[in-house]
């Protein structure tokens, strides 16, 4: 071959060079450093994986939901659909639901890809009423509530604190297994590394992102990646086929994986068009004015959230 790069030939089938998964932890890394925060964010990364079967047919087992999504609160400013980042409508500590009830979770506290997710169909970030239809046919049962895990950015916090908490709620709802649904980066971060504590505690789960790079770096034990903008975990919004899919697809990688770090991408495609893929978090794309828009957001936001934790 010579040295010269063949030009991709969309009628041969080829893809174009950045039709790839989206690299969330270098975009994240050049979003902050542009943002003006020069301490580099350090994921969560391990060599070892735990891993534990499932211990019956998942026709028989008990199914846990685990999300990252934030309960609405009315007092807390917009939270969507279409908002911007709303630091005031974090949580900061697990939280409960049962799981018979409707509930309205949001998505406007999480850096989720806000170029291309209109954060207008919850079916796309958190699967209960579609679990709810597959109850009693692609699983056996869901426990009696899901938990909300906060996206903390402390991996010593999620590991000494949140992941516990899962824990001892999982094992009070008596699951055999769960699916965990993250949305922004450290969503996916904090969902793996929750993962990893319950599998070694002998309960199997599965993931369903979006961020793959962000899942095999911290090492998760099953993993359904959907090449979808950050925000879409669950599958395409106001697409209840698209949605079901990606439900049955991450419950199948649950049941046959056949060890550790087994990863599955799901066949959907988002769009013909994968120019999408350059919008997340790139500060190529962004006008210096964007930018310094940018900074200011993001510094007033870190101080509305200093406070909140102080609170």
């Amino acid at each position: 071959m010579s040295g010269l790069e063949a030009t991709p030939d969309p009628a041969a089938g080829q893809a174009a060079p950045h039709d790839v998964p989206v690299p969330y932890m270098q975009r994240t890394r050049d979003w902050y450093l542009a943002l003006g925060f020069d301490n580099p964010y350090v994921w969560a990364h391990y060599r070892d994986v735990p891993f534990a079967p499932l211990k019956k047919p998942l026709s028989e087992t008990k199914l846990a939901l685990i999300t990252t999504a934030a309960p609405y609160q009315a007092d807390k400013g917009d939270q969507g659909p279409g908002a911007p980042y709303n630091a005031a409508a974090k949580f900061y500590s697990v939280y409960s639901g049962d799981v018979r009830d409707d509930h309205d979770l949001r998505i406007a506290h999480v850096a989720i890809d806000r170029d291309n997710t209109t954060m207008e169909d919850p079916g796309s970030w958190f699967p209960l009423p579609a679990l709810r239809a597959a109850e009693g046919r692609l699983f056996g049962s869901l426990t009696d509530r899901f938990h909300g895990l906060p996206t903390n950015r402390s991996v010593r916090h999620t590991l000494a604190v949140d992941a516990p908490e899962i824990l001892r709620r999982l094992q009070e709802d008596g699951a055999e297994a769960a699916l965990l649904v993250p949305n922004c980066p450290v969503c996916h971060q904090s969902v793996t590394l929750i993962a990893r504590h319950l599998e070694a505690a002998g309960i199997p789960t599965v993931i369903m992102g979006c961020a793959r790079d962000v899942v095999d770096h911290v090492g998760a034990p099953r993993f359904l990646f959907s090449d979808f903008p950050l925000g879409n975990s669950a599958g395409k919004p106001k697409d209840p086929g698209s949605q079901a899919e990606t439900l049955a697809l991450a419950l199948r990688v649950l049941e046959q994986a056949p060890a550790a770090r087994t990863l599955v991408q799901n066949p959907q495609i988002w769009s013909e068009d994968p120019a999408w893929k350059l919008d997340y978090s790139n500060v190529a794309t962004r006008s210096e004015e964007e930018m310094a828009q940018h900074r200011a957001k993001a510094h007033a936001d870190r101080e509305i959230a200093r406070q909140i934790r102080q609170g």
